[in-house]
């Protein structure tokens, strides 16, 4: 029996990438009086690196070497990612970020049913939490147990230590455990874990590839608005509900 499910968080709760995070990455640039511009497309191919210092790190590698060598590089990094935070927090502050289709109806049925629920992401404690309080409820970070998150650990996706973390703390074992990714990294992470995955894609997701999920979809599915399935069988069931859950 399933006893916790665990969810990743960008692009799986909510599709934040697009018109979140890289909204909020190209402000901090302009603010840090950069001229920097993560376009849509270049703002996919970032995303194959985890974590947003990380990501910046490689952009500036990548595209400003002179920078990166820079002694002070490591105080703007610093500095770009806690500006990019906070304006990110504003953004879902106004609402501008709603979670994905299914994903509170999912939450709210596991959490009657009396599943434990965690969180393994890359993004920051704070990310989530603003995403928890502004997109689901003000308490909503006390629906989870563990959140698993940042840089809690220091080997990001697709590592599995976030994964392993999460399950050290529920003192579960993966086999009682559903994870819920977005990502052909998210995924390498959550089975190196030896977690059974539920994949939801998305734009910049859509065309990886997902071997050994247990399950891909559009999304969760809501009961007037049914999950499309690219990889499965939802047995019957026309979205993702608790039955689903326990047939996996």
């Amino acid at each position: 029996m399933i006893q916790a499910l665990i969810f990743d968080v960008d692009g799986t709760l909510a599709d934040t990438e697009r018109d979140g995070h890289r909204l909020a990455f190209n402000q901090a640039f302009k603010e840090a009086g950069l001229d920097w511009c993560w376009d849509a497309a270049l703002y996919g191919e970032l995303l194959a690196i985890t974590g947003g210092k990380e990501r910046i790190s490689h952009y500036v590698q990548r595209y400003q070497p002179t920078l990166a060598d820079g002694a002070h590089f490591t105080e703007l990094l610093a500095k770009l990612h806690q500006d990019k935070t906070r304006i990110y927090t504003a953004l879902l502050a106004a609402g501008k970020i709603p979670l994905r289709p299914g994903v509170k109806r999912l939450l709210l049925e596991a959490r009657a049913a009396g599943l434990r629920l965690a969180i393994a992401t890359t993004t920051t404690p704070a990310n989530v939490t603003a995403l928890l309080k502004y997109s689901l409820a003000e308490d909503a970070h006390t629906w989870f147990e563990v959140i698993a998150a940042g840089d809690i650990v220091p080997a990001k996706k697709p590592a599995p230590d976030i994964y392993l973390w999460a399950l050290e703390k529920l003192q579960l074992k993966a086999a009682a455990c559903l994870a819920f990714e977005d990502s052909e990294n998210g995924l390498k992470s959550s089975m190196a874990a030896g977690l059974k995955t539920l994949i939801t894609t998305n734009s910049y997701t859509a065309e990886q590839h997902f071997s050994g999920a247990a399950l891909v979809l559009s999304d969760l599915g809501e009961p007037n608005s049914p999950s499309l399935v690219l990889q499965g069988d939802l047995k019957g069931e026309a979205y993702v509900n608790l039955r689903v859950l326990m047939n996996l």
